[in-house]
């Protein structure tokens, strides 16, 4: 499919915005391997083919093993999640998905097991961000397969 639009030269101040978001993240309590674990999980519940790309790419650069990447799609059955990992995981899909049914006290309880507030509160931006990045991905057809991690360029 071809893109639609190059929102990045269009919606310049929204994407400063955006990437605003990103530089919080980058600098949050949610270690890197966590949040690219939390992207391309809501990738493939939205079927963002561009950002699955991107964040199976950066997940590798970042030293992340394929055995993790190709169950992630089936986390709670693969035995190489931490807990830690496995609420952020159950968070990330909740959230993505919160149409269907908002978050339950229970999945609010076992995330807080595992993170503190600061890091709810970042693991929740982590979500929403991704989301929107999947929507605009989407919604204007960004090119699968063209990106490559910052290293590799």
């Amino acid at each position: 499919m071809a893109p639609r639009i190059d929102y990045t030269k269009v919606g310049s101040g929204a994407l400063r915005a955006m990437s605003g978001l990103e530089k919080y993240l980058a600098e949050s309590s949610i270690e890197k391997p966590l949040r690219e674990l939390i992207k391309l999980r809501a990738s493939q519940i939205n079927g963002c083919a561009y950002c699955i790309d991107m964040h199976w790419k950066d997940a590798r650069a970042g030293g992340e093993t394929e055995q993790r990447l190709y169950g992630l799609a089936a986390w709670r059955e693969a035995p190489y999640y931490s807990e830690r990992e496995r609420a952020a995981l159950a968070w990330t899909e909740e959230l993505t998905l919160i149409a269907e049914h908002h978050v339950s006290d229970e999945l609010y309880e076992q995330t807080r097991r595992q993170f503190s507030e600061q890091e709810l509160v970042d693991l929740t931006l982590a979500v929403v961000t991704i989301n929107a990045w999947n929507r605009i991905a989407i919604s204007f057809r960004s090119e699968a397969g063209s990106y490559q991690p910052p290293a590799h360029k």
